[in-house]
């Protein structure tokens, strides 16, 4: 068996897909599970940029500029629930849709709800599901876009 080479740490930016749905940050520290959000979010149109961690995801949620983040909650460095508070605390970053993709155990609930999570999705994951959950929050964020002047996903510089 033929060994392949790996990325180094860094994001990874999709190719551009025509007729682009949104702009999706997805961020997850298991490799599979970024890959597998990733190619399903682009089947749909989606354009997708990835991170490994929440520290990573705050490094470049400034040049992303993403419609919706995706986020675990189990990641070394910085976790989702501290990732999403650093968000909320960002006037330009606070009012960016996050969905959690986790375990969603009652407590992970609790406290996404209190951090101000827009929505969440059980891992192991239906793909529909995943892409209708991050539909629903890119079309929501349009529209609180649209009221504000500002083009949806590019923010206001």
């Amino acid at each position: 068996m033929a060994k392949t080479r790996t990325r180094g740490p860094g994001s990874t930016y999709s190719r551009v897909v025509p007729g682009v749905s949104g702009r999706v940050l997805v961020v997850d520290d298991n490799k599979v599970i970024r890959q597998l959000i990733k190619v399903n979010l682009e089947l749909e149109g989606f354009e997708v940029v990835t991170a490994n961690d929440g520290a990573e995801c705050l490094d470049i949620v400034h040049r992303v500029r993403p419609d919706v983040i995706t986020l675990d909650v189990v990641m070394p460095r910085l976790d989702g629930f501290g990732t999403v508070a650093q968000l909320r605390a960002d006037p330009q970053t606070r009012d960016l849709p996050v969905a959690i993709v986790s375990a969603c155990t009652q407590q992970e609930v609790e406290s996404g709800n209190a951090a101000g999570v827009d929505a969440f999705l059980a891992k192991p994951f239906e793909p529909a599901e995943l892409v209708r959950v991050v539909r629903r929050l890119v079309e929501r964020k349009g529209r609180s876009d649209g009221r504000r002047g500002a083009p949806a996903g590019r923010g206001r510089g």
